[in-house]
């Protein structure tokens, strides 16, 4: 089978999966797609000019007020019953989505992804995981109704979707390593980026990371505790004075998260661990997991305001 018969072969079991009420999951081979895509190149994304214009209704129709669906003023976006409040940055495969629905049903959680054809199995794996719990019944009603996934640069886009405080919880899970020094600008977390998951983040909100590669877990937690420090810029560990932003956030070893201390942080860390894509791989290859949450301080109140 010659190349261009198999990318006709793909775009056709494509098509065909989109069909309404398709409840069958989709097969990943069919979305054939590169590891890594560059962050800096232009992707012709779509994106709002700021939250308030962002029409999420086609993301989650279950949490779309009656009134809205009718589009009564034609600029105005439909409106949710509630805010997305959970972001998956770098969602792969919607592995951590899927398990996080019913872990947190009461919550609304975007999956962010920049390479084409992996949103759109992602998309079409979230079609078909509601077509299969599709009920009448109120219980059910948002069962992976309250998941979504979104085509988007996070590095350049973020606060274009969130407005300041909006979300409570940020996953960062394996992310690009990116190992060489001239790739480095490229890496999610960095100390401009901390300042746009600090300002996306509510106080108190936590940030989720996870790797397999310790140099790169090193670098991720010295840009978020340096972070908002006096004289701190992120470039090492324990940079800077005072406090910072963000404080890290005690972990249970692997095998521990049920019975730990605080336990949203214990099943939340215990999702990212068994049920991402590549933290699957990395339990078969027999690799080491590095975990660390960060939590985001309050803002020091101005000096006028202090009593």
């Amino acid at each position: 089978m010659t190349t261009s018969s198999k990318r006709q072969k793909r775009e056709a079991y494509r098509k065909t999966h989109k069909e309404e009420n398709n409840a069958e999951l989709p097969k990943k081979k069919f979305y054939r797609q590169r590891a890594h895509a560059n962050p800096f190149s232009d992707h012709q994304l779509t994106y709002p000019v700021s939250p308030s214009q962002m029409d999420w209704s086609s993301f989650y129709p279950a949490f779309t007020t009656p009134h809205s669906t009718d589009k009564e003023i034609e600029d105005r976006p439909a409106a949710l019953t509630k805010e997305v409040t959970i972001a998956d940055i770098g969602c792969g495969f919607g592995g951590l989505l899927v398990a996080l629905s019913p872990l947190l049903p009461e919550e609304l959680i975007l999956g962010l992804e920049i390479r084409t054809q992996v949103t759109e199995y992602v998309q079409d794996r979230i079609s078909a995981l509601r077509s299969q719990h599709s009920s009448t019944q109120e219980s059910n009603l948002g069962l992976y109704q309250n998941i979504s996934v979104l085509r988007a640069n996070t590095m350049k886009f973020l606060p274009n979707f969130f407005h300041k405080a909006q979300l409570s919880h940020i996953f960062l899970c394996f992310p690009d390593p990116h190992f060489k020094s001239r790739k480095h600008k490229a890496r999610i977390v960095s100390s401009t980026l901390c300042a746009e998951y600090a300002y996306v983040l509510k106080p108190g909100g936590m940030v989720f990371t996870i790797t397999d590669v310790e140099e790169l877990a090193g670098w991720m937690r010295g840009r978020f505790e340096a972070f908002g420090k006096r004289l701190g810029h992120g470039d090492d560990v324990g940079e800077g004075e005072g406090e910072g932003v963000f404080e890290k956030v005690e972990v249970p070893e692997e095998g521990k998260e049920d019975g730990w201390q605080d336990k949203e942080v214990g099943r939340l860390v215990k999702c990212i661990r068994e049920e991402t894509e590549e933290g699957k791989k990395v339990t078969r290859n027999g690799g080491t997991k590095f975990v660390a949450v960060f939590r985001r301080r309050e803002d020091p109140k101005w000096p006028d305001e202090e009593d």
